[in-house]
């Protein structure tokens, strides 16, 4: 059991953060990225190809994670390799410590800056955590063929929280559970609001005892950054006057780290919330560092 999965397990709130690896082929690149994180966070997304722009592989940078005491949580996208390959690197990857495995869909090629790549998508994603549930539990590849040694793997999906209707079912959350997710890595979440009326209906639907739920946030940089949050990346709504209050700081990036923070002590007390997954992909990890410290769990 990794830690993450521990710490879940055992109802511990927990943080989780992300890093992007570097387009480099040193590992005191990647590590050098990872550092501040070190002895804060209970395990540290690794970017699969953010963005469709290629980097230091996610499962190498894992890896270089793990032996360096830093538990990582491996993402694995549906859109560069087929099952065949994904089946080769998961047993690959929990033979050499990366146990944390969060399966995304993936940036389509055309967004990136090899537009003409050809994405695979031979799976989906619940076909990806299905797929790694029945070699973890039935000890079995895709075709039927036994594995030796079946691999320890702790599944994630993703999710975004948003204001459900009245006629709110969650099928695509329990078509995750029933393939295998244990856990979810949401997507920003600024709105506490909107965070406790979803987790409200999650939890008479039951969801969040089968599902342990780590929701996003981050230090926002600028004012000029919310906007483009708000108009870019689907799911994310921050609030007019979290905006209003970036326009009017003196310090933006001491605003947005104080928006933050404030933000994660509202998460930690709504039922259903097991933990906050903290990005800032334009400051980089001293910048999420600094954000959890100012909230004194760390």
């Amino acid at each position: 059991m990794s830690q993450l999965q521990a710490k879940l397990a055992r109802g511990e709130f927990v943080i989780t953060a992300e890093v992007t690896p570097p387009t480099s082929a040193a590992a005191s690149d990647l590590l050098e990225r990872a550092k501040p994180l070190a002895g804060l966070v209970d395990a540290v997304n690794v970017t699969d190809a953010p963005g469709a722009r290629a980097t230091m592989s996610s499962f190498a940078a894992s890896v270089l994670l793990a032996q360096n005491d830093i538990e990582p949580v491996l993402q694995v996208t549906c859109r560069d390799r087929n099952r065949i390959a994904i089946t080769c690197d998961l047993l690959g990857a929990s033979a050499l410590g990366v146990h944390n495995l969060l399966v995304l869909h993936g940036d389509d090629p055309s967004v990136g800056d090899q537009p003409d790549a050809k994405a695979v998508f031979d799976l989906d994603s619940r076909g990806v955590i299905s797929l790694a549930r029945k070699m973890r539990d039935e000890s079995k590849l895709p075709s039927g063929r036994d594995i030796k040694s079946a691999p320890d793997l702790h599944l994630g999906c993703a999710d975004a929280p948003f204001d459900p209707p009245e006629d709110f079912q969650p099928n695509s959350l329990n078509a995750k559970i029933e393939a295998g997710a244990q856990f979810a890595q949401t997507q920003f979440c600024y709105d506490p609001g909107i965070a406790e009326r979803y987790f409200t209906r999650l939890n008479q639907h039951g969801i969040p005892s089968k599902l342990k739920f780590i929701v996003g946030i981050g230090p926002l940089a600028s004012a000029k950054s919310a906007r483009w949050m708000n108009d870019n990346l689907f799911g994310v709504n921050i609030p007019a006057d979290v905006i209003a209050r970036m326009d009017g700081a003196c310090d933006e990036k001491a605003e947005g780290r104080a928006i933050c923070v404030e933000a994660i002590e509202a998460l930690k007390e709504i039922d259903g919330i097991a933990g906050v997954h903290i990005m800032a992909p334009q400051q980089g990890a001293a910048a999420i560092a600094e954000t959890i410290r100012a909230t004194g769990l760390r």
